[in-house]
This record gives structure tokens, C-alpha cells and sequence, in this order.
């Protein structure tokens, strides 16, 4: 069998896609674009022995046969991008947020459609062993019907590369509720079902964020905190909350929480960190008892190892671009609720 060929944009972030990549039996990584010529050979050349390396990404999309590209630069760039990939006859694997808002989004969309090539996004927290059993026994039933869903991630002082593209709003499209906030409402939609959203009400902060910024003297000019609460057309709530930094007991915490009319669940980290614990909170002949989730020992596939199984078997994959598109509309509404100071209707 021939091999998928595969690329990747971005040798920061991306440079996790390309050890997932060389992971993957069936496929192969023949060459990585970064516009840093330092990053490119260190990381590149000499930790992964990849010999084909391009400053320019449309560059490499022209002069390299691929079957895959995954795209992990700047939010900004993701757009542009992936269009260009795509109208290369490339399939895309896109990183988080699906773009800078919901009209890029569908851009994109609109061209994989009319190309005829797949556009995957990177929700990664839905790719463990985890997920995918509680997945399996959301989707039997087990919870009966999802009226109610708490979802957050919280750190009590962790802005990524202060001063940098992630606190600079023309980049990065937000702060943590962009960047973080994205992984827990992805899940939390993914659980429920992805119901149709109706209207969201949200607010943002930059206490902290801002204070920080001044002492320093570093450009930030996104929230440090974001909430929300979404209300869909089938009745059910959504609480989400994201903040790099705010006044909590733990450095780092995720959870997220669905109220069924047949029982609970909660995802939660462990230890403050990127290990997490799940238990079903269940009602059986009048009793109550908790059930933890314990997944099969084989390690978790990635978003890349789905996404290359899927080409090969002709498969629908996962984490599409229209729940990328609602996820985008969601973010969107909760950013201008904030900025107006009222509910917002989200429009179908």
C-alpha cells in the first residue's frame, strides 16, 4: 500500500502533529513549512529527519504531492490557508479555533465542498479512550435527556507566551475563550448531541491580563476571562467558563458536566493537570450510586490517526467543518453579548 503523504504548517504547536503523523503505520511526513529557518532546521531536520523544508507554506502545497496538511500557525492564517491547501487538492486537517470567526469559517467550508476535499479540526479532548467510552454510553441512553451541561477550563495564572500573538486580538481572534474555552464547548456539544444553538448571553474580563500587560510593557488587548451561558431551540443550557487568569485555587482545572433526566456525568482533570477521571451519577429501583468510567488500557488514536484512517477507508471522519462553523457562531454571539451587554440571538 502507498503511503498517505503528509505535511505540516507550523513546527510550534505542529510539531506534535509530526511525531502523530510519523506515528501512524500507513503514512509519512515528506515535508514541513514554518516561515522560521531556525525552527525549521531544529526542528524539522534535526529532531524529526525531515529533509524537505519550506519557508513558504503555498510554496510546499505546489511543489509537493500531498495527501494531508495539517495546519497549526496563528489563528489568523488558518483561513487563508487551509483555501490554498485545499484548491491544491489537499485534504486539511485544521488546528483550533476553526478560524478567526464564523465567516472565515464557512469560507473554508464552502471550498473543501466545491474541491471535493475533506476539512477536519483539531478537537483533540474528544481523541481519548476516555471520551470515547463516555461517548458510547451518553450516546445508549445512559443519561436520558441532556437538559443541562457545565463546561470550563480555568487557570489561575497561565497566559500562553505573554506579549506574544495569543494576547493580540488581530491574531489570535480572542483570548482564553478562544483558545481554550474552544476544547471544553466542543466537548461539551460533541456529548450533548450538538444541539442547535438559539441565543448565548456572555461577558469578558482583562483584569488581570491588562495589569500584567502594563507592568510589563506587553501588547494584550484579549479578555483574561470569558463566561457564558447558551440556551438551545431543544430547551437545554450550557455554562462555559475560560480564563488564563483568575483568582482559583487551582493553577489548572477542567470539568465538564452534563445533567441528564436518567443520571450525571463529569469529566474532570486530576493532579491540576492533562490526566483526567470520569463518573456517571446514576438512579437504579431507588438507589443511587456513582459508576467511574475505565476505558480500554490501549493508548488513545489521535485526530491524526482518525483523520488518516478515515482517507484511507473512505470513511466519514469526526470534529467536521460544520461543528467547526458552530462552534465559530457560538464564540462569535458570546464575544458581541459581551461587548453589548445583553443576550444575543444567534441567527440559523
Amino acid at each position: 500500500m502507498t503511503k498517505i503523504r503528509c505535511a505540516v504548517v507550523g513546527l510550534g504547536m505542529g510539531s506534535g502533529h509530526v511525531a502523530n503523523f510519523q506515528k501512524h503505520p500507513d503514512a509519512v511526513v515528506v515535508a514541513v513549512a514554518d516561515p522560521d529557518k531556525a525552527r525549521l532546521e531544529e526542528r524539522g531536520k534535526k529532531q524529526y529527519g525531515i529533509e524537505k523544508l519550506y519557508t513558504s507554506a503555498e510554496e510546499m502545497f505546489k511543489k509537493e504531492k500531498l495527501d494531508i496538511v495539517a495546519i497549526a500557525t496563528p489563528n489568523k492564517f488558518h483561513k487563508d490557508l487551509a483555501i490554498k491547501a485545499l484548491q491544491a487538492g489537499i485534504n486539511v486537517l485544521c488546528e483550533k479555533p476553526m478560524a478567526i470567526n464564523a465567516k472565515e469559517a464557512r469560507e473554508m467550508k464552502k471550498v473543501a465542498d466545491k474541491v471535493g476535499k475533506r476539512l477536519m479540526i483539531n478537537f483533540s479532548y474528544r481523541f481519548t479512550e476516555q471520551s470515547h467510552a463516555i461517548k458510547q454510553e451518553v450516546d445508549s441512553g445512559i443519561l436520558g435527556d441532556i437538559y443541562f451541561a457545565r463546561t470550563q477550563w480555568l487557570r489561575r495564572r497561565g497566559m500562553p507566551g505573554f506579549g506574544g500573538w495569543f494576547g493580540q486580538k488581530e491574531l489570535s481572534g480572542g483570548g482564553p475563550l478562544i483558545d481554550l474555552g474552544v476544547h471544553r464547548l466542543d466537548l461539551a456539544l460533541w456529548l450533548m448531541g450538538y444541539p442547535e444553538p438559539e441565543w448565548v448571553m456572555g461577558s469578558t474580563y482583562n483584569h488581570i491580563g491588562a495589569s500584567a500587560a502594563a507592568r510589563e510593557k506587553k501588547k494584550f488587548d484579549v479578555e483574561d476571562l470569558a463566561v457564558a451561558m447558551i440556551k438551545f431551540k431543544n430547551g437545554a443550557t450550557l455554562e462555559l467558563e475560560a480564563s488564563w487568569a483568575g483568582n482559583v485555587k487551582e493553577r489548572e482545572f477542567m470539568s465538564t458536566q452534563l445533567l441528564g433526566t436518567k443520571g450525571g456525568l463529569r469529566q474532570y482533570n486530576i493532579n491540576e493537570g492533562y490526566e483526567f477521571e470520569a463518573e456517571f451519577y446514576l438512579e437504579q429501583n431507588g438507589v443511587q450510586y456513582d459508576m467511574k468510567v475505565h476505558p480500554p488500557v490501549p493508548a488513545a488514536k489521535s485526530s491524526i490517526h482518525h483523520f488518516i484512517d478515515c482517507i484511507i477507508s473512505g470513511k466519514p471522519h469526526i470534529a467536521t467543518a460544520e461543528e467547526g462553523i458552530i462552534v465559530m457562531e457560538i464564540l462569535d454571539a458570546i464575544y458581541e453579548s459581551a461587548k453589548k451587554g445583553a443576550p444575543l440571538k444567534i441567527k440559523s
